[in-house]
């Protein structure tokens, strides 16, 4: 059974990493930076302002920091350096197998990009989801980030689904921890606005 999964794994990542091709590469190195979904962190927060005020807001912003924070640092420092799988693009095994867009010198399990992203978009879409219609398109960031990372040759399949699944778990830690801050600093704030609303 573990060969079987090892070996579907395989497979996977060699169908998805060559479904690209070189004049696409440039879109996705873009795409795996960070930085670059600058744009959609500014709306997502906008609309923590607009739905919570700047009181609120900044409990949500210090939480999803420390989410962050506890995310990378249990990705990169021990699931990485304990199981040190070597990432695709450094498998000797896969050279001519896989197209290696963006080389990296570091492990490959667990996925901090697909960790990360997913721990992040499944604390907003659960403290947004009573108030902004549609916000279950916030999983295309870690869908769309994640493959990014099959594309250039850095992860595993397994390594991103093993992401998501610490990411949603992380998440869930932390939004005990905002409940518990919330209650104590915003009490009965759904019961104020909905008197306001019947008063309006």
């Amino acid at each position: 059974m573990t060969e079987f999964l090892i070996n579907l794994d395989r497979e996977a990542l060699i169908l998805l990493n060559n479904l690209g091709s070189e004049s696409w590469d440039g879109f996705w190195v873009i795409i795996t930076k960070q930085i670059n979904w600058l744009p959609v962190f500014l709306i997502i927060f906008y609309l923590v302002f607009t739905h919570y005020g700047w009181r609120h807001s900044l409990l949500i912003i210090v939480m999803i920091a420390l989410l962050l924070l506890l995310t990378h640092q249990t990705t990169n420092h021990f699931f990485k350096l304990f199981f040190e799988r070597l990432r695709p693009s450094n498998n000797p095994s896969l050279e001519g197998l896989i197209r290696a867009v963006h080389p990296s010198d570091s492990f490959s399990f667990i996925s901090g990009h697909a960790s990360n992203s997913m721990a992040a978009a499944f604390f907003l879409y659960t403290v947004l989801k009573t108030r902004v219609k549609y916000i279950e398109i916030i999983f295309l960031w870690p869908l769309i980030f994640a493959y990014s990372r099959i594309y250039l040759g850095l992860h595993y399949p397994s390594d991103i689904i093993a992401g998501y699944i610490w990411g949603i778990i992380m998440a869930l830690l932390i939004l005990k921890l905002y409940v518990l801050l919330r209650d104590k600093y915003f009490p009965n704030r759904e019961d104020i606005e909905i008197a306001n609303a019947v008063e309006l």
